[in-house]
């Protein structure tokens, strides 16, 4: 039998909240897991820390992307499994694992399902499970975080984002194991580990988390016009074929940029940089996911 945690963003919720988690737990067998809650989601690694101390083997995470960053950073060099009850706004890891918003069905998952191997991203000497990136889509989820996204949810980064547009480009120069890629203006540089982001829309058409590899964004687009047209090739699943982004794989990529700049990790923003050190870690973490689900 497992030793069971969880460890919850006490400000998420979803179904019957925290209390309906505690009783399905212990209808499904756990009767007396492990708790630990915290108010936001950069207070998490040391609760996970605790409770592997305490001797936690499946680590159940309540929360969005940002909690289940935190809490697959803490586990780095842990035996633990994870399980995620998707309790946040945009919940991009658990959609591309077929993780549902439902916590009858997610604990199951957790104590039942299948567990796969999964790579994760290292940016920065911190770990990611989705995206990361520098540049628009960091600027846009600073904007949404400052209140806005609790209060109107995923239109929070629609209504931020084009906000964003108008802003000044930056001189990038990217190196992917260790030979020069990209150099020049760029509005946006993502790196990711799976493909889709909220409402089906495919970033990078043929991410997997498994292959040992991330994949690598550059937009270059700079007007309103460009992200346009950008932004409705994505929708249609052909972002490739936009003439404002260029795409890679990689297992390790350097970025430096002519000034400082904003960068986020699934969906959290950090503080400006200069420069990028990232790499991929292969087959890193077990994740909890549904039987016979296909890994986005």
């Amino acid at each position: 039998m497992s030793t069971v945690a969880v460890v919850a963003h006490s400000g998420k919720t979803i179904g019957g909240g925290l209390l309906e988690l505690r009783r399905e737990l212990e209808r499904q067998g756990i009767s007396d897991p492990l708790w630990h809650e915290v108010p936001k989601s950069r207070k998490a690694p040391a609760r996970v820390r605790q409770a592997l101390d305490e001797g936690a083997d499946l680590v159940f995470v309540w929360g969005g992307d940002g909690m289940v960053q935190r809490c697959i950073d803490a586990l780095d060099g842990a035996k633990a499994a994870l399980a995620v009850v998707p309790a946040g706004t945009a919940n991009l890891f658990a959609t591309n694992l077929g993780i549902p918003q439902d916590i009858q069905q997610a604990v199951r998952i957790g104590l039942r399902g299948p567990r796969r191997r999964l790579d994760v991203g290292r940016m920065n000497g911190e770990r990611f499970a989705v995206m990361a990136g520098a540049g628009f889509d960091a600027q846009m989820i600073r904007e949404a975080d400052a209140g806005l996204k609790d209060r109107i949810g995923r239109v929070a980064y629609v209504w931020t984002g084009v906000n964003e547009l108008g802003r000044k480009p930056f001189e990038a120069k990217i190196k992917v194991e260790g030979s020069t890629w990209f150099e020049g203006k760029a509005s946006s540089v993502i790196l990711g580990n799976v493909g889709q982001l909220f409402g089906g829309v495919e970033a990078f058409e043929d991410a997997q988390p498994d292959d040992g590899l991330l994949e690598l964004g550059v937009v270059t687009a700079d007007s309103t016009l460009d992200w346009a047209r950008t932004i409705a090739r994505t929708a249609v699943g052909s972002s490739h074929a936009s003439p404002f982004v260029q795409v890679t794989k990689a297992r390790s990529v350097e970025v430096k940029f002519d000034r400082k700049v904003l960068y986020e990790l699934d969906g959290g923003d950090r503080k400006k940089v200069k420069k990028l050190d990232v790499e991929v870690e292969p087959s890193a973490i077990d994740v909890c996911v549904p039987a016979g689900e296909e890994v986005a």
